[in-house]
C-alpha cells in the first residue's frame, strides 16, 4: 500500500511530481522514489511513497524500472503467487518476492489483457519508454484512488485530491454540482469531483496517454455485467459455496510480510472475518470501539462490545478496545483535510482513531467487513424498502393518519435519544414514493424541495441532473430482481463513493493499510449469483451470509441486532458542537458565498434542538462541507489541517 504521483507532459514536471509526492508521505513513509524520463517534447515522471507490507527489501522499491517499464503502483495482489508462478514457467526471472514485480511482468507479457486477471485492490501508472506511453488503471470495484488533470496535451496523477490541489497554485475551482450532490448524499459519487478539472479514474477502466497528445480510454471490467451473468448463474442453478468463498478470500488477504489485525466491532462481518482469520493466524490481533457512557446513552446505542468480547474470548483474539471520547473540534478539521472530499460520515473518525491505534502498535494491516451490507443486503434500507412496497397496501386514509401521530413524536428528549421515533420518521419520508426514487430517499439527506430550500435557487437545474444521474445509475441494469437492484445501485455509488473512499483516506492517514475481504471479485460474482430472496428472508437481512458464518461463528453473534459503526452524534450536536453549528450558520464561508442559505440552516439546527427532527447527521455534514470549503478556497487550493 502506498501513494502514487506523476506527470506527463506538464511544465515543470519534476518539480511538481516531488511536491506531489511529498504530499502523500503519510500514505508511504517506509521509502520514496522518482523516476523521469524524455517523452515527445517533455518529460514524464512517475512518483512513489511506500508503506512496505509485501517484500520489505529494496527489490520492490518503487518506481520498478525492468527492461524499458517502469511501474509506479498502490495496492496488493491476492493472486500474486498464481501469477508468479504462471510466468516463471513461461521464462520469467524475478528479482525479489513483491507483488509489484509480478504486476509489472504480467504487463509486459498480456498489456491490457492483464486487467481483468489481477485480484485485488490497486491504482497504477506504467509508462513504457520505448512507446513512450503511459497508462493509468484502477481497480474493478474502486477500491483504491486515483485522480487525474489534464491540460493541453500534459496530464497529473495521484492517489489523493489534496496533492493535486497543491500542486495547482489553488487554481482548481470548487464544482458546485460536486458540492450539492455532496449535501444529497453527504458523500461525493465516484463520477463526479469536488474540483472542476479534476476527474477520478473510473473504477474498472484504464486510459492511456500517448507522446502526440491523443488518449484512449478502455473498460475491462462492470459490475452490471457482473450481476447480468450472476442472474444467469442463478436462473441455471449454479449456488455458490459462499462460505468456501469467503474463507478463501479471507486467507488471501492475510498475505502479508508484516503483522495483520482486524476491526471487531461484534457485528456479523467483521467477526465472521475475524473468527476466519484467527484460524489462519492464532492469537490475531482485532481492534474494537466504545464510547463514553453519556454519549452512548444519549444516543441509544447498543452494547457492541460484549459482542466483540465474546467472539475474541471464543477464537482467541487478542482485543483491543480504544474508547472514543474525542476532541471533535480539533479532529473535525484535521479529517476534513484528510478525506480530500466533503465527507459527512463520522464513522471516518473510528477508523482514523481505530488505525492510529494499530500503527502505534507496530501494525500496518488491517482487515475489514468492509462491503457486506452492500453486497447482501445488509443495511435496514434494503429490508425497509422492501417493507414499503407492502406498507403502500395499506389504505390510504390509514397511512395519513399513521403519518400524522409519528411527525408529532420528539426523536429526543433533554437526556436521550429516541431510535424507534428516528426510524419510523425516516420510513415515512420515502414509503410512499416510487422504486428508484423511495430507494434514493431512504439513505440521502433531503428530497427535492428540502434540497432546493437549502442551497443557491440558481443552482436548481444542478440539483435536477444530480436526482437525475442517480435514476440513470439506478437503473442501468436489467435484473427483475428488487433486492438485486438495491445491491448493484449501492455496490455502484455508495461503496466506492462513500464507505471504500473514507476506509482509503482514514486509514492512510494514519499509514496503515486496510483491506476488505468481502471486496474481491470472487465474493462480488458469488454475491449476484443469489437471489434476493435467499438475502432478505422474513426481515433478516443478509440471510445468505448468516447461513454461511453459523458454521464458524455462534448463533448468538451472527443473529444478534446489527450493530452500528457510526458515532454518537446527537450527544456530540448538543454539547461539544453546537458553538460550532453557530458559527457557521451565522458566519460560515458557504452562507456568506450564497451557497447556502442562513435561514434553512437556522431551521434545521432549531428542529434539531427541539428534538422535534434529528438533524444531527445534516448538521455535521454542514459542518464538515464548510471546512472542507475553506481549504478548497483558500490560495493554497486546499487547507493543510493546521490551516483549516
Amino acid at each position: 500500500m502506498c501513494g502514487i504521483a506523476g506527470t506527463y507532459r506538464w511544465p515543470d514536471g519534476k518539480e511538481v511530481t516531488d511536491r506531489l509526492t511529498e504530499t502523500l508521505a503519510h500514505r508511504g513513509p517506509d521509502g520514496s522514489g522518482r523516476y523521469g524520463h524524455p517523452v515527445g517534447d517533455g518529460e514524464v515522471h512517475l512518483g512513489h511513497r511506500r508503506l512496505s507490507i509485501v517484500d520489505l527489501s529494496e527489490t520492490g522499491a518503487q518506481p520498478m524500472v525492468s527492461d524499458g517499464l517502469v511501474l509506479t503502483y498502490n495496492g496488493e495482489l491476492y493472486n500474486a503467487p498464481e501469477l508468479r508462478a504462471e510466468l516463471a514457467a513461461a521464462g520469467v526471472r524475478f528479482r525479489g518476492t513483491s507483488d509489484t514485480e509480478v504486476l509489472l511482468e504480467a504487463w509486459r507479457r498480456w498489456g491490457t489483457d492483464c486487467l481483468p486477471r489481477l485480484r485485488g485492490m490497486f491504482a497504477f501508472g506504467i509508462f513504457d519508454e520505448r512507446t513512450g506511453e503511459l497508462v493509468l488503471a484502477r481497480d474493478q470495484l474502486g477500491i483504491k484512488p486515483l485522480f487525474l488533470l489534464r491540460r493541453g496535451e500534459g496530464l497529473v496523477f495521484a492517489s489523493e485530491l489534496k496533492a493535486l490541489a497543491a500542486v495547482t497554485g489553488g487554481s482548481l475551482e470548487v464544482d458546485h454540482a460536486a458540492l450539492v450532490a455532496s449535501l444529497l448524499y453527504y458523500w461525493v459519487p465516484d463520477s463526479r469531483c469536488a474540483f472542476r478539472e479534476a476527474e477520478k479514474l473510473p473504477p474498472g477502466s484504464w486510459l492511456r496517454v500517448r507522446p502526440d497528445g491523443r488518449v484512449e480510454r478502455g473498460r475491462f471490467w462492470h459490475l452490471k455485467d457482473v450481476a447480468a451473468e450472476g442472474r444467469e448463474r442463478a436462473l441455471a442453478g449454479e449456488l455458490p459455496d459462499l462460505a468456501a468463498i469467503v474463507e478463501e478470500s479471507t486467507r488471501r488477504h492475510l498475505l502479508s510480510d508484516v503483522p495483520v489485525a482486524t476491526f471487531l466491532s461484534g457485528g456479523l462481518d467483521s467477526s465472521y472475518l475475524t473468527a476466519l482469520a484467527a484460524r489462519e493466524q492464532p492469537g490475531i490481533s482485532a481492534y474494537t470501539i466504545g464510547f463514553r457512557a453519556e454519549d452512548a446513552k444519549f444516543e441509544a446505542m447498543p452494547d457492541d462490545l460484549r459482542y466483540a468480547r465474546q467472539v475474541a474470548e471464543r477464537f482467541g483474539v487478542d482485543l483491543r478496545e480504544i474508547e472514543i471520547a474525542p476532541d471533535v473540534l480539533d479532529l473535525l478539521p484535521r479529517m476534513t483535510y484528510h478525506l480530500d472530499e466533503p465527507i459527512g460520515d463520522p464513522a471516518a473518525i473510528n477508523t482514523f482513531l481505530i488505525c492510529s491505534a494499530a500503527r502505534e502498535a507496530g501494525v500496518k494491516v488491517m482487515l475489514s467487513g468492509m462491503g457486506a451490507d452492500e453486497l447482501f443486503a445488509g443495511y435496514r434500507k434494503h429490508l425497509a424498502n422492501l417493507i414499503a412496497l407492502r406498507y403502500q397496501r395499506v389504505p390510504r386514509p390509514l397511512r395519513s393518519g399513521l403519518s400524522r401521530a409519528v411527525d408529532l413524536l420528539p426523536v429526543a428528549s433533554a437526556r436521550r435519544g429516541y431510535r424507534s421515533v428516528r426510524f419510523a420518521k425516516r420510513f415515512l419520508s420515502f414509503a410512499d414514493l416510487p422504486e428508484e426514487t423511495a430507494f434514493r430517499r431512504s439513505y440521502t439527506m433531503y428530497d427535492r424541495d428540502e434540497l432546493l430550500g437549502l442551497i443557491d435557487p440558481d443552482l436548481a437545474g444542478t440539483v435536477d441532473d444530480v436526482l437525475t444521474e442517480h435514476a440513470d445509475v439506478y437503473e442501468d441494469n436489467e435484473l427483475d430482481d428488487f433486492v438485486n437492484r438495491m445491491c448493484l445501485g449501492d455496490s455502484r455509488m455508495f461503496l466506492p463513493g462513500l464507505n471504500l473512499a473514507y476506509t482509503d483516506r482514514s486509514s492512510m492517514a494514519a499509514s496503515t493499510e486496510v483491506r476488505v475481504p468481502y471486496v474481491d471479485v470472487e465474493v462480488v460474482k458469488a454475491a449476484f449469483t443469489v437471489p434476493g430472496d435467499r438475502k432478505i428472508v422474513g426481515r433478516q437481512g443478509k440471510a445468505v451470509l448468516k447461513e454461511a458464518a453459523t458454521s464458524v461463528l455462534p448463533r448468538e453473534i451472527v443473529y444478534r441486532p446489527k450493530g452500528l459503526f457510526s458515532a454518537p452524534l446527537r450527544a456530540w450536536m448538543s454539547r461539544d458542537l453546537a458553538p460550532l453549528v453557530r458559527e457557521v450558520i451565522h458566519d460560515g464561508e458557504l452562507v456568506r458565498s450564497g451557497f447556502l442559505r442562513r435561514d434553512a440552516l437556522e431551521r434545521l439546527a432549531a428542529e434539531d434542538a427541539a428534538g422535534h427532527r434529528d438533524h444531527s447527521k445534516h448538521l455535521w455534514h454542514v459542518l464538515t462541507l464548510e471546512y472542507w470549503y475553506r481549504g478548497a478556497t483558500s490560495r493554497s487550493g486546499q487547507g493543510s489541517p493546521a490551516t483549516t
